[in-house]
């Protein structure tokens, strides 16, 4: 992932996520691995949010087609990587 090309978008636009596309199923540890990572990661980037939140109900049989849909979100991470909120501790933030 450290070479690969950035893409403008988290997702396709109107892409599906199918459960059953009869495509070679993965290994649900690795994809559960990186839902975990994704998901730690909405913390400072909701953008991604929509995407990520499609590709974890796919948790229980994930297929190639589900890889390439997260691989999408972590190229797009890699190419807006200067993106993110910002908490100050002295902000004066009030929650209502």
């Amino acid at each position: 992932m450290e070479n690969c090309d950035t893409v403008p978008t988290p997702m396709v636009e109107q892409a599906k996520l199918k459960l059953d596309l009869g495509e070679k199923p993965v290994d649900h540890t690795d994809y559960r691995s990186m839902i975990e990572s994704l998901m730690y990661v909405t913390l400072s980037r909701p953008d991604i949010m929509f995407a990520t939140c499609m590709c974890a109900r796919c948790q229980a049989n994930p297929n190639e087609h589900h890889v390439t849909a997260i691989k999408r979100i972590f190229r797009y991470l890699k190419g807006t990587i200067n993106l993110g909120l910002w908490y100050l501790k002295d902000s004066g933030f009030d929650l209502t």
